[in-house]
């Protein structure tokens, strides 16, 4: 056994003087708790409260520029006037959720209408099959968006707006550019106009096209926070990549979602038949931008990820409201265009803002 003694370790005056370090944890200080900062995290976490201050706002200074605005005869103007538009912007929101958009909406919209018109009203058949038949339609129109955009991996901007002007084709050739009469619909096919009609509540007339819009966004909020499908959409709205890493089907959601989109519309084109009470291949031209406005108004934004179906109906009666209390007031047309493209900017603006709350 050797008996060489143990080589000694040489402790540098480095290691040392180790012990007499500070061991604490590095903290900093947050300078971040002033009243814009904070306000816009606020905002962010719940962008609803955005649309819903906005809606207060809106009817509180439209009650003093046009007193009449706060008759019950105005609101209930305000509540039919945004049904289809509702309808339409819940179906329009579950696509913006996806970073994606929808351009041919409208355009479903008329084209499921045409075909329940014209198969109860003009071939005879029965309603409820021909209602199911416009709905089947809506869903597969929008189930060749999805198809387009998740499988051929186009971008939806110019896979909606080509379908746009293929479906817009489609129903003024189905239709030969012939409408159905409010007159011919009641005689025949009465059921068409059922969510046209309502009751009085108060000295308010309600539709049951409204009370099914609340239902319907009662529903999808529903689907969107408690469901893993909903996870989904948000997921994928958030980052595809790092969603079909996760596990997520990324290709059957976004078709999924194109789908249930379009089968919107088309629930939207029984409710629109019975709104106006008749059936045009040149109905509901400007839906489409009126259902983006209440979306982004809504605080859904066009980025993806992050909005809420409750923000889009309140956007809608955002919409309604300022249509409805600038045409009180006496103000043009026009005019009434210029505050809509305003409110959109703005929307636009403030999503920008809140978006680098995070960053």
């Amino acid at each position: 056994m050797s008996t060489e003694p143990a080589p000694t370790k040489t402790i540098s005056d480095f290691e040392a003087t180790l012990t007499k370090a500070d061991t604490a944890v590095a903290a900093f200080e947050r300078d971040d708790k002033s009243f814009i900062p904070v306000l816009r995290g606020y905002l962010r976490n719940y962008p609803t409260m955005i649309p819903a201050l906005v809606l207060l706002i809106s009817v509180i200074c439209f009650s003093i520029i046009a007193p009449r605005f706060l008759g019950i005869g105005a609101l209930s103007t305000v509540l039919k006037q945004v049904t289809v538009t509702g309808f339409v912007a819940l179906a329009q929101t579950l696509v913006i959720l996806t970073a994606g958009i929808d351009l041919s909406v409208g355009a479903i919209l008329v084209v499921s209408s045409l075909i329940m018109g014209n198969l109860a009203v003009v071939t005879g058949l029965p309603v409820g099959l021909a209602i199911l038949i416009g709905l089947f339609f809506g869903g597969l129109m929008g189930f060749i968006n999805g198809v387009l955009v998740a499988k051929v991996k186009l971008p939806p901007f110019i896979v909606t707006l080509g379908t746009l002007s293929i479906f817009n084709a489609l129903k003024l050739w189905y239709s030969q550019s012939e409408s159905i009469r409010n007159v011919d619909i009641d005689a025949k096919a009465p059921a068409l106009l059922w969510f046209g009609k309502g009751f009085n509540m108060g000295g308010a007339s309600i539709s049951f096209g409204g009370i099914t819009l609340i239902l319907l966004a009662a529903v999808l909020w529903y689907v969107l926070n408690q469901t893993s499908w909903g996870r989904h959409v948000h997921a994928i709205g958030d980052d595809p990549d790092a969603a079909m890493l996760s596990g997520i089907k990324v290709s059957n959601t976004l078709i999924s979602v194109y789908a249930v989109a379009g089968l919107i519309c088309g629930f939207a084109a029984w409710i629109a038949i019975g709104r106006v009470g008749s059936v045009s291949p040149i109905a509901f031209d400007t839906v489409n931008l009126g259902s983006i406005t209440a979306v982004v108004i809504g605080g859904t934004s066009l980025f993806g990820g992050r909005g809420s179906i409750i923000g889009s109906v309140l956007g809608a009666f955002i919409v309604g409201v300022f249509n409805t209390g600038l045409s009180l007031a006496g103000v043009d047309d026009y005019w009434q265009m210029f505050a809509a493209g305003c409110l959109v900017i703005i929307a636009v603006a403030l999503d920008q803002w809140l978006r680098r709350a995070s960053q």
